[in-house]
C-alpha cells in the first residue's frame, strides 16, 4: 500500500505543478465568479468555493509533504555518498523514486 501511495503522491505533486493545473484552477475559479449573480451571492455560493478549496488544500498537505520527506532522505543519502567517497556511485542516481522500505 506505501509503494502505491507513494506512486500516487509523485504523479499528483507532479501533474499538480504542470502549467494546465494552474489553469483549470483559474478556469474553476472565473466560473464560479461568473456563477455569482445567477446564485445572488448567497452563502451556499460561498461555500462551493470555500469547501474545495479546504478540500483540495487538505490533500494536496499530505501529498506534498510525502514528495518532500522523499526527497530530503535521497538527497541526505546522496549528500553522505558524496561525502563518504571522492568518486560517488551513480548508483544513487534516481534514489529519490524508490521506496523507503
Amino acid at each position: 500500500m506505501e509503494k502505491a501511495f507513494n506512486r500516487l503522491a509523485e504523479n499528483v505533486a507532479h501533474a499538480a505543478g504542470r502549467a494546465w493545473a494552474f489553469v483549470l484552477c483559474v478556469v474553476s475559479v472565473v466560473l464560479w465568479a461568473i456563477a455569482g449573480p445567477a446564485f445572488h451571492y448567497s452563502e451556499t455560493w460561498q461555500l462551493i468555493i470555500n469547501t474545495a478549496t479546504t478540500i483540495v488544500t487538505f490533500l494536496m498537505v499530505f501529498l506534498i509533504q510525502n514528495t518532500q520527506n522523499r526527497d530530503g532522505v535521497a538527497i541526505q543519502a546522496k549528500l553522505d555518498e558524496l561525502i563518504r567517497s571522492g568518486r560517488a556511485k551513480n548508483d544513487f542516481i534516481g534514489i529519490e523514486h524508490l521506496t523507503e522500505a
